[in-house]
């Protein structure tokens, strides 16, 4: 590993050294941070800057569209189309992959990517990120959806940027996951976590309590195990976060083990999953399998998945391959009918003449 104050440039220089296009590559991620730089200054500036509020108009996932939303697609468009590094873009955002206009050249890469993670946060001051996927593109022409539709193990890098109190960059190109701090008197993303890690065990896990009636038997079994904490199964306790952005709940993780679940659930039958699988989950499962962490819908790996339309939505529970493997044995003696009884205090029976009842 480089040591010394390595910029984000010298990295991918080392790390891509020898692979196929590598300038290429290494020249579309400096513009993805370009892009970056754009949103963490408008992240930063907030209110000041009129960059807080909604627009009143919803994206394709029917999700009302807050002002940073369209400004940080906009800054990822602006900084990528026009280097003849990418052949199409599709974004959260957009209903279809976005064109580029005739007069750009065309390259050799898709590019994916989810501008503003956790937006419901801006207007509070919470932690938001971007997250990214670039995919090779074989062929010649414009790129189609059908394009876009593969699997996560065939991206060639992917990560995302946390604008908090210093905005981070972790990325991977496949071989292990790296942190960046950006450096906002020069302007430079350095190199300040390498090869970044996930414990094989932890005692903290993440995830939406309040969703907890809706969840399937496997994962209303497991966290009630670890809420039971010393006194239950597991004979320890456990800690539980939740910060409603799937990037500063990753990016925890990241920085001192944990898991994150976003289980299939029954508040809306019609949505199998919650997080979309091309913008958000492949590409953080890619960067959490670099870090030894597993990346899970609880019944198969999520880099597996062949995706069937580009706003898919997946089940996605990520991070201490024991925790993750644990939810994955549950999914499974679930699914065979083999599992313990198992029955949230949630839906216990209940009636006028019960103690819980008359309470």
């Amino acid at each position: 590993m480089l040591l010394g104050r390595t910029t984000l440039s010298k990295f991918l220089i080392e790390q891509l050294r020898g692979t196929e296009d590598q300038a290429d590559l290494a020249a579309l991620l400096v513009d993805v941070t370009a892009a970056i730089k754009t949103i963490a200054s408008m992240t930063a500036k907030g209110a000041l800057g009129g960059y807080l509020g909604s627009l009143g108009t919803e994206n394709v996932q029917g999700e009302t569209q807050k002002k940073l939303d369209v400004l940080s697609n906009d800054a990822v468009i602006q900084s990528c189309e026009w280097g003849g590094l990418v052949a199409g873009m599709a974004s959260e955002e957009l209903d279809e992959p976005y064109q580029l206009p005739r007069a750009f050249e065309r390259g050799a890469y898709l590019l994916v990517f989810d501008p503003l993670d956790g937006s419901s946060n801006i207007d509070v001051n919470v932690s938001v990120g971007t997250i990214f996927s670039v995919l090779r593109f074989g062929r010649l022409g414009e790129p189609t959806v059908t394009d876009f539709l593969r699997p996560g193990v065939e991206q060639v890098a992917a990560g995302y940027a946390i604008y908090g109190p210093s905005t981070m960059m972790v990325l991977t190109v496949g071989k292990g996951t790296h942190g960046f701090t950006l450096d906002r008197e020069i302007g430079n993303f350095i190199l300040t976590h390498p090869d970044l890690r996930i414990a094989e065990d932890t005692g903290e896990f993440a995830i939406n309590a309040s969703n907890e009636r809706f969840w399937e038997p496997p994962v209303q079994r497991y966290v009630a195990e670890c809420k039971a904490g010393r006194t239950g199964d597991r004979g320890r306790d456990f800690n539980m976060r939740w910060i409603a952005s799937m990037v500063a709940d990753v990016h925890r993780i990241l920085m001192r083990g944990g898991i994150f679940m976003y289980p299939k659930d029954t508040k809306e039958p019609a949505k199998p999953g919650r997080l979309r699988l091309l913008y958000e989950a492949n590409p953080i499962a890619f960067v959490v399998e670099q870090a030894g962490g597993v990346a899970s819908t609880g019944r198969g790996r999520i880099l597996d998945l062949q995706p069937e339309s580009l706003h898919q939505r997946v089940p996605v529970m990520l991070g201490a391959r024991h925790e993750i493997e644990r939810l994955e044995r549950y999914h499974r003696e679930y699914d065979s009918g083999s599992d313990k009884p198992f029955a949230s205090p949630l839906f216990k029976d209940r009636s006028l003449y019960s103690a819980e009842g008359r309470a």
